[in-house]
């Protein structure tokens, strides 16, 4: 924590210098002593800064609350009343850490973060142009659009015209001027101090100047930062009134206080988490430990309730800290400046914190963020803006809720369109639809899950793959049961469920598997065959192979099978017929022998798959990279590989026209080898096998001839040869 202590004390000075004067406004537009806003402030960055898992959040007391904190003093009575409720909500909030409610952090949508970002960047900009231009009627800390006063944000930029100090406005351009020319040309001699300390002490000097010099812009006691006097400590100190602890406004109110300010801390530690630099994370079970202990002890001693606060955090990001070293430092500072440093502080003009809060805010909003959002699409971007707006127009727990709302109608919408996938296969036995269900299928998929499967039209065949699931809603298993029981009978309608667990408990009726029958098999003709291996064959090279289900499909040939081809090819362990033609269980007749030739046993086996089994097609399959081929060029001989090599000698015979020497090694001249071994193939089950011959000149069977790019994956086929 000490290793960044040079970045981490100049950024704690900034947030002090700037939620001095916040803590104070708190305090004053909750109706509070005016003390009880800073002693919270130091209970924020002190202890909560001390228990705190986050290394760049600010605690304090919050703006959001100021209407329940008003609301909760005048119903109880008094303040030492209040305070109880405050006491028993720290410890509700220590409860519900240790409890791990912190969870609920992350299911709030990152655009809807991304909004309360970007609307407390326009609500600071808004609120600070007035006291950057002298008009201090308002105070710092009230975030509301519609203020005390009968104003709103907009009314109150109006009036800007009518009351304004020339004093305030040279001190904040200057003072834009030397943020925007300290960060470009960093200067060397006042390296170690972040810009916004050079804007407070150029505030100070400036308002010094006019006093003396020219008394007509010299700022009034009302436009500076305002430390009250303490007189008497018993004045600063509350204590709670345990005595009314049975009384349930209280814990009505120490619910609600818990409620707010855990909702509030959550929402601003995941949007601190989101503009830290080093995008560091935080437990949300810790940081509720932490606020409730804060909280506790803020109500014991006369402080305001305490949370995250969102401002505070960004000014302490943007100055450059490092740990929760900085939010300690700005603690301790606040509970000894209104000791030994109120008379210099309150020579502070507003308008040179008006200046940290608006560069502040044009930090958090600005047209990069809204581009990138917008480029998300409008799903992300509508619940963006309105909780821009809602919180613009409310306050930051009314507008998020306004947009988790938003939010939350647009994941049903995307859950209705897009619950699972939907594909249309083409596959041996026909036309087959698949819907694949997701890892967690709830209750609200159950519309759209209702309408694809009772939109399907008659004698279709259906696969719906529950295999990836880990959860499936009662309410889903019931539509299922109901279509596979009523619906699917009705309408003759083929259904497999693939992969339901045995604790999903569905009525039992026979299910169809995606093998072929002997009735289908008889139905192809051998260009519908062919057709159906280059549809497999363009799956695999592009890698969308389609689902298999080896389990079910092992039971359904496990007494007889009705193969749609034979495949006579080498074997190299990257030809797997199975595999490059995206086949299952019981499609294909695989034939493998070195170079793909042709003896008596093959021919037998050929014959046997054409006449008995029952296959309309036959391919004969090279391959590039042969291993046979090469050995038939390189004249090996040796053992029993003569009887592979002889046979492939034929087709290097039949190429030596084109063959060189210093040219056997060239790829093009290889794979001619193989192609004409292939051919040579062909003619010899048709030369040796009469049978087959016969069924090919009656166009019963058909052999046609394939090359294997070991490379890309793609099999050619030549057609043309038989």
């Amino acid at each position: 924590m000490f290793s960044k202590i040079k970045n981490d004390l100049p950024s704690g000075l900034v947030v002090f210098l700037v939620a001095l004067p916040l803590c104070l406004g708190v305090a004053l537009a909750s109706g509070a002593p005016l003390l009880s806003g800073v002693i919270s402030g130091v209970i924020g960055g002190v202890i909560v800064g001390i228990l705190s898992h986050s290394n760049t959040s600010v605690s304090g007391p919050a703006a959001g609350l100021v209407t329940l904190v008003l609301a909760a003093i005048a119903s109880l009575g008094d303040y030492h009343t209040f305070l109880l409720a405050v006491f028993l909500a720290g410890l509700i909030q220590i409860t519900i850490g240790f409890l791990r409610g912190g969870f609920i952090a992350n299911y709030i949508p990152s655009n809807v973060i991304q909004g309360l970002l970007a609307s407390i960047g326009i609500i600071l900009i808004l609120k600070q142009i007035p006291h950057a231009v002298g008009f201090d009627v308002d105070p710092e800390e009230d975030f509301i659009f519609f203020q005390k006063d009968g104003e709103n944000t907009f009314s109150e930029l109006f009036n800007i015209i009518n009351f304004f100090s020339w004093g305030a406005v040279i001190i904040a351009v200057s003072s834009l001027a030397v943020i925007f020319t300290y960060e470009k040309a960093k200067w060397k001699p006042l390296q170690f101090l972040p810009s916004p300390v050079l804007v407070i002490l150029l505030g100070v000097f400036l308002n010094g100047i006019f006093q003396i010099y020219f008394p007509g812009l010299y700022l009034s006691e009302k436009h500076l930062v305002s430390i009250p006097n303490i007189k008497n400590w018993e004045s600063v100190f509350f204590f709670p009134n345990f005595s009314a602890i049975t009384d349930t406004k209280v814990w009505y109110f120490a619910f609600t206080i818990a409620a707010f300010a855990t909702l509030e801390t959550l929402l601003n530690l995941d949007a601190v988490e989101r503009i830290d630099p080093h995008k560091r994370l935080a437990s949300p079970n810790r940081e509720l430990v932490a606020q409730g202990v804060g909280n506790s002890l803020s109500g014991l001693i006369g402080g305001l309730p305490i949370t995250s606060v969102i401002v505070r955090s960004s000014v302490n990001i943007y100055a450059g800290a490092e740990s929760k070293l900085s939010t300690i430092f700005h603690g301790i500072l606040l509970s000894i400046s209104v000791v030994f440093f109120g008379s210099f502080l309150n020579l502070i003009p507003l308008s040179s914190l008006a200046v940290i809060l608006i560069v502040t805010g044009f930090k958090l909003t600005n047209l990069n963020l809204y581009r990138s959002i917008y480029n998300k699409g409008i799903y992300q971007f509508l619940p963006f803006i309105a909780t821009i707006i809602a919180i613009i127009f409310t306050d930051l727990l009314t507008g998020v809720l306004i947009g988790l709302s938003i939010s939350f109608i647009f994941i049903l919408k995307n859950n209705y369109k897009n619950p699972f996938s939907v594909e249309t296969e083409t596959l041996n036995i026909g036309e087959t639809i698949r819907i694949e269900l997701p890892n967690q299928v709830s209750f609200l998929n159950k519309a759209s899950i209702k309408d694809t499967l009772w939109a399907l039209p008659e004698n279709s065949k259906l696969i719906v793959d529950a295999s990836n699931c880990n959860f499936i809603d009662h309410d889903i298993l019931e539509v299922l049961e109901e279509f596979k029981t009523v619906v699917s009978v009705e309408k003759k309608i083929q259904l497999n469920l693939i992969g339901l667990k045995d604790s999903y408990e569905l009525s039992d009726q026979v299910q169809f598997v995606n093998i072929l029958d002997k009735e289908a098999q008889q139905k192809l003709t051998p260009d519908e065959i062919l057709d159906f291996l280059k549809r497999g064959n363009e799956r695999f090279v592009k890698g969308k192979w389609s689902e298999k289900y080896f389990k079910h499909q092992v039971n359904a040939t496990a007494f007889g099978q009705n193969p749609i081809a034979v495949v006579l090819s080498c074997i190299d362990s990257r030809t797997s017929p199975e595999i490059i033609f995206d086949a299952g269980l019981g499609d294909i007749i695989s034939i493998r022998i070195a170079g793909n030739i042709v003896n008596e046993e093959i021919l037998g086996s050929l014959e046997l798959s054409c006449d008995k089994i029952g296959t309309k097609l036959i391919v004969v399959l090279g391959h590039s990279n042969c291993g046979a081929v090469s050995s038939a060029l390189y004249a090996l001989r040796e053992g029993n590989i003569a009887s592979i090599t002889n046979k492939i000698q034929k087709a290097i015979d039949e190429s030596e026209k084109i063959i060189h020497p210093i040219q056997k090694e060239n790829e093009h001249i290889f794979n001619h080898v193989v192609k004409a071994n292939v051919k040579n193939s062909i003619q010899e089950i048709l030369t040796k096998s009469p049978f087959l011959l016969g069924k090919v000149n009656s166009k019963e069977i058909k052999i046609v001839s394939g090359f294997y790019d070991t490379s890309s994956g793609e099999v050619q086929f030549f057609e043309s040869i038989v």
